[in-house]
C-alpha cells in the first residue's frame, strides 16, 4: 500500500512551496500524520517539521445527455500539507 498517491501541482501550491517551504500531496485516506511524515522523509530524503491533513469532499457534477439529465459526484480524497525544516526543498518536477 502506497501512502503518497501524488503531489499537488497547482499555482497555489507552487507559490506556497517557494515562499513558505510547504508542499502538498494527495495521500491515502487511512494514513495518519506519523505515517505520512515517515513516507515523505524516506521518499524524498528530507526532514519534515509538521504535517497538516484535510479530507476534500467530492464536488457535485451534472451533465445533459441524450437520455436526460445525469447527476453525480467526484470522489473525495485526503490532502496533506508538509512543512520542511530549514532550507530543504523537494524537487517534484524531476519525476515528470
Amino acid at each position: 500500500m502506497s501512502i503518497i498517491i501524488k503531489p499537488l501541482i497547482t499555482e497555489k501550491m507552487t507559490a506556497m512551496s517557494e515562499n513558505r517551504n510547504r508542499y502538498g500531496f494527495v495521500v491515502d485516506r487511512k494514513a495518519d500524520k506519523i505515517q505520512i511524515k515517515k513516507a515523505i522523509e524516506t521518499l524524498y530524503a528530507v526532514e519534515v517539521e509538521s504535517v497538516s491533513t484535510m479530507i476534500q469532499r467530492g464536488k457535485n457534477t451534472s451533465r445533459y445527455t441524450k437520455s436526460g439529465f445525469i447527476k453525480g459526484s467526484k470522489n473525495s480524497f485526503k490532502k496533506a500539507y508538509v512543512q520542511l525544516k530549514g532550507d530543504q526543498t523537494i524537487d517534484i518536477f524531476s519525476n515528470i
